[in-house]
């Protein structure tokens, strides 16, 4: 790759306000130069650019050799329009500004880009272009714009250009008005591709991905040249149509969810009441083992309501509540008997259940604590009598069962 640094020269002056390159002359060369300088930064790391203008209230450096690409492209903006482009002191300026560049074993190089009329005489540029090439200065020129005949600007040009040129390293194109962007016809032509040089390709490819990150177009899909990189075109146009394969299957898949749904709401909640139905009965069936699974109490519960039942079936009908409280004494009487048999081969703990029975204020404070209990009700002090006869006969039988 070339090591090379360079000079471009702007154009300013008030012809570049004319719109017969979109947008206007000096926006197109403004895009031109900004493709140039992405070029020829990313060809080679060593690689410097500078820019100065030619017209104004004269030339002005914008931007020294660097190769800060930022830097470079931040001194293109706010330019004011005004006077007359003065080529030769302009390259004569670029000259001294390439003199003092800091790598000596960069090559030199002047870009001109002229879009307005030329005032000097062939014979001075000449002059111009034998220094140049006594210095080993290379010189690339940009004509657009003004072409007519009258001030004989591409004579003036070719003189330029034939008194510079050593071994055709210097270059002048011409881009007449068209549709076509000035940095589109350049991007084909020597300014980018060189001298034939092994770094031309990367060049183009740089400028490239140059015209993209500031916005413009290189009129190839994905911008990516399928002469340049056929593989790369060719993979980016299978994934593009796999994408889109992928889209259109997932919109026809959404369309047919979408009519389905529409013809299909009864079943919907036909399934809705068939799954109510099957949770029902799933959770009968979840308790069904529950409901056979009784503890003992339970089933003494059980025995002492059907016994009352049956004791009871010759009352009337308003004697439900009587026989409520009477088993719910039965119950209490229940467990009392459980709990002395418990205890039953402990004396002193039979005597206390005992002391317990015989104390009827004790035995009446329990029992009016329970609901529904009347410690005055017949059935209830029968109970206790026959609790009290109960414990006293395990007492006397106590003794006569050790003795045996």
């Amino acid at each position: 790759m070339v090591l090379e640094a360079t000079m471009i020269c702007v154009d300013n002056s008030e012809w570049m306000r004319n719109g017969d390159y979109s947008p206007s002359r000096f926006r197109a060369q403004a895009d031109a130069i900004n493709l140039i300088c992405g070029a020829k930064t990313q060809a080679n790391p060593e690689n410097t650019v500078g820019v100065l203008t030619m017209a104004g209230k004269g030339v002005r450096v914008l931007a020294t050799p660097t190769s800060d690409l930022g830097r470079i492209l931040a001194c293109m903006h706010g330019l004011e329009m005004g006077g007359e482009m003065n080529i030769a002191s302009a390259i004569q300026v670029a000259q001294l500004a390439l003199k003092h560049r800091q790598n000596k074993n960069q090559q030199q190089r002047i870009i001109v880009f002229a879009g307005s009329p030329v005032k000097y005489e062939k014979m001075v540029l000449e002059m111009i272009g034998k220094k140049l090439k006594k210095n080993s200065v290379a010189l690339d020129i940009v004509d657009f714009g003004e072409d007519d005949d009258d001030d004989g600007k591409p004579e003036k040009l070719e003189t330029l250009l034939s008194a510079v040129n050593n071994n055709d390293s210097s270059h002048l194109v011409h881009v007449p008005p068209g549709p076509d962007a000035l940095s589109d016809v350049l991007i084909s032509s020597p300014v980018f591709t060189g001298d034939g040089e092994g770094g031309s390709g990367f060049a183009v490819a740089a400028a490239a991905a140059t015209a993209a990150a500031i916005g413009g177009s290189s009129g190839y899909d994905f911008d990516v040249d399928p002469n340049k990189d056929p593989e790369l075109a060719l993979a980016l146009r299978v994934s593009m149509e796999e994408e889109g394969a992928r889209q259109e299957a997932a919109a026809k898949r959404s369309a047919d969810e979408a009519s389905r749904q529409g013809e299909e709401p009864p079943s919907k909640s036909e399934d809705v009441i068939m799954t109510e139905s099957g949770d029902v009965s799933v959770l009968n069936e979840d308790k069904k083992p529950t409901n056979d699974m009784v503890d003992e109490n339970d089933l003494l519960k059980q025995a002492l309501a059907i016994s009352m039942n049956m004791s009871g079936s010759g009352n009337s009908a308003g004697d439900a509540e009587m026989s409520e409280a009477t088993s719910a004494d039965q119950e209490l009487a229940l467990a009392l008997q459980m709990s002395m048999q418990d205890s039953a081969g402990e004396p002193s703990s039979q005597s206390d259940v005992n002391k317990v029975l015989e104390d009827q204020s004790f035995l009446s404070s329990i029992l009016e604590s329970l609901p529904g209990v009347d410690p005055n009700d017949p059935s209830v002090k029968e109970l206790l009598a026959s609790l009290k006869n109960q414990s006293k006969e395990k007492d006397e039988g106590g003794p006569s069962k050790e003795d045996k």
